[in-house]
C-alpha cells in the first residue's frame, strides 16, 4: 500500500497518480472531483485575444484514460466541468448547475456544470465567482473551485454520508469542504506542489467571528 502525503482527523493525501493509486484504496461512498482540464490556458493571452471563434471550450479538456477508471467505481459521483465532455459520459438527469452570477463576463463561461449520477433533478447553486482570489478563499489553483460549492454539494440530502474520494484533488477544496464538515475524505494529487499547498489549506484553522 503506497504510503499517505498526509494523514490527519479523517483527511488524507495521496501523492501520485490516481490511475495507479485507486487499485490500492479501501472502499469509499462517494466521489466528488475536478477532472482536469484547461491546465495549459495562458489566461491573459486568453483575454486578450478579443477573437470571437476562440472558445474557452477549444481548449484542452479533460480525455478519456481517467474516465473508465472513475466510472468502473460505480459510486455515487459528482464531475465537475462536465459540459466539457458531457458526450464521453452517461446519460443521467441529475445535473448540477453553478451559477457564477457572471453575466458579461469575458473570461470564461458564466456558469459550469457538473454531472452526477445519483441525483434525480437539476439542482442549481448561486455563488458570484469569477476565477480570482477571495479574501476568505485564496486561489492557489487555475482551475480552483470555492470551497462554498463543494460543502453545498456535500450536504445536499441526496450525497452519500460516508467517505469522499478526490482523485484530483488540485489544491485540496474538497478535502477542505470534508474537514469544515467533519466528513472523511480522501484526496490524490499527481503534483506534489498542490499536496503541500493542501496541506497547508487543511492546517488552516476557521475562526469563529
Amino acid at each position: 500500500m503506497i504510503e499517505p502525503y498526509y494523514e490527519e482527523n479523517g483527511i488524507t493525501i495521496f501523492h501520485g497518480d490516481c490511475r495507479e493509486i485507486l487499485q490500492q484504496l479501501e472502499p469509499v461512498d462517494l466521489v466528488l472531483t475536478d477532472p482536469p482540464y484547461g491546465m495549459n490556458v495562458d489566461i491573459g493571452k486568453f483575454q486578450r485575444i478579443g477573437r470571437p471563434d476562440y472558445q474557452w471550450h477549444d481548449v484542452e479538456h479533460a480525455g478519456n484514460d481517467w474516465m473508465a477508471d472513475i466510472l468502473k467505481l460505480n459510486l455515487p459521483t459528482v464531475l465537475f466541468g462536465a459540459n466539457a465532455y458531457s458526450s464521453k459520459l452517461p446519460d443521467h438527469p441529475g445535473w448540477i448547475v453553478w451559477d457564477k452570477q457572471a453575466d458579461g463576463f469575458a473570461q470564461g463561461s458564466p456558469a459550469e456544470l457538473a454531472w452526477t449520477n445519483y441525483l434525480r433533478n437539476l439542482r442549481m447553486f448561486r455563488l458570484n465567482y469569477r476565477g480570482f482570489t477571495t479574501a476568505y478563499d485564496p486561489k492557489q489553483h487555475p482551475m480552483q473551485k470555492p470551497v462554498k460549492l463543494m460543502r453545498w454539494v456535500l450536504n445536499l440530502d441526496e450525497t452519500p454520508r460516508g467517505t469522499i474520494l478526490d482523485p484530483f484533488m488540485g489544491s485540496g477544496t474538497t478535502l477542505r469542504a470534508a474537514k469544515d464538515l467533519g466528513r472523511k475524505c480522501i484526496g490524490i494529487e499527481i503534483e506534489e506542489r498542490y499536496c503541500e499547498i493542501a496541506v497547508n489549506r487543511l492546517r488552516q484553522e476557521v475562526l469563529n467571528l
